[in-house]
């Protein structure tokens, strides 16, 4: 995977290696599930490109919280870091897609448009294409994930089953009361 980040310029190598390649091969080196994996990075991503920023962590922690060891935190939260230049990109898709799903009018993006937004004078369009682009996200959220768990499960299978340091055995669970028999040899 390293050999991978070699083509990067201006120091983006070492950086993805630090921050998203070594967190994901601890991830992998621990045994998890392949299915517990995909789940978890499609619900990261999903929840990452929630087009308001500042938000996602948020979100990210509840739904950890709510689905508890049904998913994997650590691949909830790098994916959702992984997910923030997405995010970005995604803000105007969804505003016109909620616009286009409610009929409603086209949010202008111009500098004259930003500007009524920094004087106040647009507070309502505003407000209207944030809602907008919340019910873009919503409506494309299950296409999302589903597309997501799809793509990612295979690459999971094969990354788990490349970089898993346990046995591919199901984990057995702790016996309390086992009982341990020692031979005596009399010398």
């Amino acid at each position: 995977m390293a050999g991978m980040l070699k083509g990067f310029g201006f120091g983006l190598g070492p950086w993805a290696r630090k921050r998203i390649v070594d967190p994901l091969l601890q991830i992998l080196r621990r045994g998890a599930e392949p299915k517990q994996l995909a789940f978890s990075g499609a619900l990261g991503i999903t929840l990452g490109v929630f087009p308001i920023c500042g938000v996602t962590v948020f979100l990210c922690g509840m739904a950890i919280a709510v689905l508890g060891s049904l998913c994997h935190a650590p691949t909830v939260m790098l994916t959702n870091f992984i997910a923030t230049p997405v995010e970005l990109s995604l803000v105007i898709p969804f505003l016109r897609f909620g616009e286009f799903i409610t009929g409603g009018p086209h949010f202008p993006l111009t500098s004259d448009a930003f500007k009524k937004v920094l004087t106040g004078q647009a507070s309502r369009e505003v407000v209207q294409s944030i809602v907008h682009a919340l019910l873009g996200w919503v409506v494309a959220t299950p296409f999302i994930m589903g597309t997501l768990y799809i793509l990612l499960l295979p690459c999971f299978k094969i990354l788990v089953r490349k970089f898993s340091t346990g046995s591919s055995s199901p984990k057995k669970p702790p016996h309390f009361h086992t009982e341990v028999r020692l031979k005596v040899r009399d010398v």
